[in-house]
Formats: structure tokens, sequence, C-alpha cells
């Protein structure tokens, strides 16, 4: 073999190598996650009034991307221990050995601090304090507070997860209105039955981790009854918006037929007391919320364009 092939194949592994280092810390911000944190950014962003300069309004997203990326990491850093005896998490990139925790927490406060400087000095100062409070609310109260010590740390933490749309909403505005505490709710109220779903299919693992999950604590019955009742609870606030104003009749038929079947569907797994009408409700779950912000975001497009 030629030194020249021999160079070739070196260069080629090295490339290899960098692209799974890349791979790995992309995987640390919780990709999946973050995309629909940036999506409902972007419905708030499009359904407030008033305008926001195409440059800004990209550069609140991306803020609003890196915090949630930079929370995702920091928690991966702080959350090492029970990822790496869960089967759901075990072969993330510290648990699996790809980063090191000091790694990932550089990362996460590093993007965390960058984040909230720029969305304050490019876009404005209530945005970048929404951001900041969505991070340390999903950090400290959430992670380091709440997951391992009540089974109500989805209940509350939650809320982490419910602030994007309000950031959207200021950086065009400036400020924080009903509208916008309407769109947090909607996803306040959405994440438990979301996350119990889950975990009434992955209760053995959260056992087994330490962490004290409705099912783990209370049991599969007290969760299904949860479930029903916050889906229950959820559906006269997924209307809001069209009966407030800031959406339409699309909006409103459509939240109605979505809720009812989301309702639907927590009673069924409560009555069913079944693994797969839980699997079938945490699918449908993301879907339905993908779904009620998609069409907030089409009317507003709608009116944009008419």
């Amino acid at each position: 073999m030629s030194d020249t092939s021999l160079s070739k194949e070196t260069l080629e592994a090295r490339a290899a190598t960098d692209l799974a280092r890349v791979s790995d810390y992309c995987a640390l911000l919780k990709p999946r996650v973050m995309s629909l944190v940036v999506f409902t950014g972007l419905v708030g962003m499009a359904v407030a009034p008033g305008t926001l300069h195409p440059v800004l309004a990209f550069t609140a997203l991306l803020c609003i991307a890196i915090g949630a990326g930079a929370s995702g990491a920091i928690n991966m850093w702080f959350d090492a221990d029970i990822d790496a005896v869960m089967e759901r998490t075990k072969k993330r990139p510290i648990p699996s050995g790809a980063v090191t925790a000091n790694e990932a927490l550089a990362l996460g406060v590093s993007l965390s601090v960058a984040s909230v400087i720029l969305m304050g000095l490019a876009v404005n100062y209530t945005a970048a304090a929404l951001l900041a409070l969505t991070i340390g609310f999903y950090v400290f109260i959430y992670t380091m507070w709440l997951k391992r010590r009540t089974p109500q740390n989805i209940v509350i933490g939650g809320a982490a997860g419910a602030f994007p749309p309000m950031i959207g909403w200021a950086a065009v505005t400036g400020n924080v209105s009903l509208e916008s505490l309407v769109l947090f709710a909607i996803i306040f109220m959405w994440t438990p039955p979301h996350f119990w779903a889950l975990s009434l299919w992955r209760d053995t693992d959260y056992a087994k981790a330490g962490v004290p999950m409705l099912p783990v604590v209370a049991g599969r019955e007290a969760t299904r009854r949860q479930m029903v009742i916050y889906s229950i609870l959820l559906f006269p606030i997924t209307v809001m918006p069209a009966i407030m104003g800031f959406a339409g009749l699309f909006y409103g038929i459509g939240a109605t037929i979505l809720s009812s079947i989301f309702v639907g569907m927590a009673i069924r797994v409560w009555r069913s007391k079944d693994e797969t009408a839980a699997k079938q409700l945490f699918a449908y779950s993301i879907l339905y919320l993908f779904l009620l912000f998609a069409m907030l975001l089409g009317e507003s497009l709608v009116r944009a364009v008419a």
C-alpha cells in the first residue's frame, strides 16, 4: 500500500470520526424535542399582532432552538446516571461514552448564555427574559428538583415546554398577553397526559431508575384516571383561541374534533387497561399538538395573504 493511499485512508477515518463527534453533540441537543419547541415558537410569532423583520424573526427562532438544545444538554449531564439505567436512554451520548459529562455541561451552559444574550441584543429583553426563564425552569426546577422527588414532576415541569409560543409572541410584541398565556396553557395541560401515556408502558424503566413517575408511585389505575381528567380540562382551553378571536372558525372546528378524539382515546386507555391503547394515545398526542398549532399557523398565513 502506497503512502498516498495510506494518507487518504487516514484522512477518511479522521473525517468519519469528526462526523461521529458532531452527531453525538447534536444528539445532546435533543433535536426531536427542539423541532417541536421551534415550531410552537414560530406559531407564537405568527399569531402575534404586529410584524417582525425576517432576519430578526429567524434570529428569535434560532435563539429558541439554541436555548432548547442547551437545556437538553444540561439535562443529559445531570441525568447521566439514570439515563445509563433506562433502556430508552442508555444509548444517549454520555452513557454510551461518546461524550463526557463535562463536555455536555460546557456545551449546555455556553449555548444557554449565548442564546439569551443574542435574543436580548437582537430582538428584545422581554423575549430574552422568557427564554432565560424557560432554560432555568427546565434545568433547575424540573431536572434538578422535581424529576427525582415527586410524581408531579411532569405536571409542574411541563411549564418549561409551554413557554416557547410565549417567547415567540414576546419577540414580536415585546410583551406577554392573555392570548400568549392561552397558548402556554394548551401545551401545559397537554404535557401530563402525553408523558403519562409514555410512562404507562415504560413504568418498569422509570422504577428501575428511581424516577417517581405517577404510574410508579400511584399505580396505573390512578394514572389512567388523571389522564382522563387532564384531557377533559384541556378540551376547552384548546378552543379558547377561536373564542377569543385570535383564531378563526376553521381552527375552532378542528380543535373541537381533535380534542374530542384525544378525550375519547384517554377514556379508552382508562377502560381497556391495555398498553397498546397507551402507546396509541402517546403517538396521537404528538400529532394532536402539531395539528393544533399547524392550524393556528395556517390561519395566520391566510390572514397575512388576504
